[in-house]
């Protein structure tokens, strides 16, 4: 956890600096490191955080570096993941839950990112597209800040 920790740290240091490739390399190796450690964490949840921060942090970055879509797949891939590891037989429970628990902040995310940012097509597909005069998941949702990082 303290190697990424520290990826995270470094990365969050290039983001604040406007050093868009270095931030994007230090987020990359601690989602590969939050990937690879996801089921040996003796912290279930934080072994989830770390790769829900990942993820985000990386989303982040593509929104300030002007691509929204990209910013959008990671959120997307996010929520996907942890939907897939609630139902995942083969996780130990803590980990089932606590996708559970994180995949409520994934979701709300994800729902203020159409709401400010406009919808692509994986988030239609992942949100369920709606019917035309329907209000959006986004807009029957208050804004809500997302607190990671």
């Amino acid at each position: 956890m303290e190697q990424w920790k520290r990826l995270i740290g470094d990365g969050n240091r290039h983001f604040a600096e406007g050093s868009w490739v270095e931030a994007r390399e230090q987020y990359l190796q601690a989602l590969a490191l939050a990937q690879v450690l996801f089921e040996r964490w003796r912290d279930a949840d934080a072994a989830v955080a770390a790769f829900v921060v990942s993820q985000h942090n990386l989303a982040d970055l593509q929104l300030m570096i002007g691509h929204p879509e990209e910013s959008a797949e990671h959120l997307c891939a996010c929520h996907e993941y942890l939907l897939r590891c609630m139902n995942s037989e083969h996780l130990a429970p803590a980990l089932r839950q606590a996708a559970l628990n994180h995949s409520n902040r994934t979701y709300i995310s994800l729902l203020n990112f159409v709401a400010e940012h406009g919808a692509y097509p994986r988030t239609d597909r992942l949100l369920g597209a709606h019917a035309p005069g329907d209000a959006s998941p986004a807009e029957r949702l208050a804004s809500v800040i997302r607190q990671y990082h």
